[in-house]
């Protein structure tokens, strides 16, 4: 069984709305490129694992980094992180989940790309499942130390502070802040962060309540990137609430989009008109408690505009029956359970790679799968779109009932081509979890790790449960 956990995708975003790409390593490295954790020019790539046996104790968690290089990413540039690690803040304990969410940004602006990691089902005191956050620093060495980043507002029993996270410049002051999920509140802090992990600001939103996933991205051009918040579904919302919160007048003003329907989301630049567009994943089959969505599930695209988002809009729906997709929807498959975004074939479009955890691989069921959609003038169609699985030649492993290939997705140029690569989390591979990564969708020459390579076991483990960036 796969452990259902909270992925939130904050696409970086330049001035055009589209994923930012580096034309090379040497520019990029001065440009502080986003996802680039010891600062040589190429984005590297987190690889959480919640449910890690560590020192004794089940489900303590533990995230690897991969770093980027001219040939990608490879077992042997790597280090993995946990609470028994050195200059880390905690210990772990049975339950803690640590790394059940990612997110990436220069917190303390020094040129580094920095890492947080959620640990929701810490326990703080006598507060069972409180939550806490840590930001673990970037340097010319990689990640190294990390501090503990103090709530807002003090969760109680069961909130589970860290269950989502996004990053992104959300005022338009030039430092990245950070959204940070819960089943109590959603909690805001505005950078620079000092090295004790403390922010210049806090806030916290009561109102919101639960708030499962967050997304951070630029849909109208200005200087302050939005939020979108999805605080997941609802007795009388059950296809899940969308909420725009957008930076005007020094502060935030909340639109709710309500024709949308998602519990996953990205941001990018679709279409090319310079203005992010915002994805939202709807994976659950319509039912007499949820009428609306597709079977098998879909996806919803919301074009962006120098106004940002119309909510009259009639957006773009992509599902597994719409023409040029590969496959059929069906019930269970999960088509849009996870989504990256990013431009695999360099032509100035943003791409969605659509997770479809649930998908059956002739007999064998939930094996899992990804479909990758290109974007063009007019937006993602089907054109040209693939789909991937552990059946496809050149990928290692082979679809097998549960191993949900598919569960987490990103989308990040790990190599410095230009082309956004493809990394694909299936934590129930051999009942420990493994990790693909591609150039940029292609299989030749594809990077494949498991569980056991990585020093993980134990139990199920669930390597690639979540993704970052």
């Amino acid at each position: 069984m796969r452990r259902r956990t909270t992925l939130l995708l904050a696409a970086a975003l330049t001035a055009s709305g589209a994923l930012a790409l580096p034309a090379s390593p040497a520019s990029a490295a001065a440009a502080k490129l986003t996802g680039d954790f010891n600062g040589d020019g190429y984005r590297d790539i987190a690889v959480a694992d919640p449910s890690a046996t560590v020192s004794g104790k089940d489900t303590a968690g533990a995230v690897t980094v991969f770093y980027g290089s001219a040939s990608g990413i490879s077992a042997d540039r790597r280090k993995t992180i946990t609470q028994a690690t050195t200059g880390i803040p905690g210990s772990p304990e049975m339950g803690d989940g640590f790394g059940d969410s990612l997110a990436t940004a220069d917190l303390d602006q020094d040129g580094y790309t920095d890492l947080l990691i959620g640990d929701p089902g810490e326990s703080v005191g006598t507060d069972i499942h409180r939550g806490s956050l840590t930001v673990v620093w970037g340097g010319a060495s990689g990640l190294g130390s990390g501090a503990t980043v103090q709530p807002a507002y003090l969760p109680d029993d069961g909130c589970t502070f860290g269950e989502g996270l996004a990053a992104g410049d959300t005022d338009g002051d030039g430092n990245p802040d950070v959204v940070v999920g819960s089943r109590c509140s959603a909690q805001y802090f505005s950078g620079p962060f000092t090295r004790t992990g403390t922010p210049a600001a806090t806030d916290h939103d009561h109102l919101l309540g639960t708030t499962h996933t967050a997304v951070v991205g630029n849909v109208d051009g200005d200087a302050a990137a939005e939020r979108v918040m999805l605080p997941g579904r609802y007795s009388n919302d059950p296809g899940g609430r969308v909420y725009l919160d957008n930076w005007n007048g020094g502060r935030f003003s909340r639109t709710e989009l309500t024709g949308a329907d998602g519990t996953t989301g990205a941001i990018t630049d679709t279409n090319g008109d310079g203005y992010g567009d915002l994805v939202l994943g709807d994976y659950d089959d319509p039912s007499s408690d949820k009428p609306g969505g597709h079977r098998g599930g879909q996806i919803s695209v919301w074009f962006g505009g120098p106004t940002g988002i119309d909510p009259a809009q009639t957006p773009v729906l992509i599902d597994q029956d719409t023409a040029g997709v590969p496959g059929s929807g069906e019930k269970g498959d999960q088509f849009g359970y996870s989504l990256a975004v990013g431009d695999t074939n360099k032509d100035g479009y943003g791409d969605i790679a659509v997770g479809t955890p649930g998908e059956a691989i002739g007999s064998e069921g939930n094996a899992g799968a990804v479909t990758v959609l290109l974007g063009s003038a007019h937006g993602p169609t089907g054109t040209g779109a693939r789909a991937l699985n552990e059946d496809t030649d050149g990928i290692s492993g082979a679809a097998e009932d549960g191993d949900a290939f598919g569960s987490a997705v990103s989308l990040s140029d790990n190599n410095g081509d230009g082309k956004a690569d493809l990394t694909v989390g299936i934590p129930s591979e051999n009942s420990s979890g493994c990790t693909w990564n591609a150039h940029g969708t292609s299989v030749t020459g594809s990077f494949y790790i498991c569980a056991p390579a990585l020093g993980l076991t134990g139990g199920y483990t669930g390597v690639g449960t979540v993704l970052a960036p």
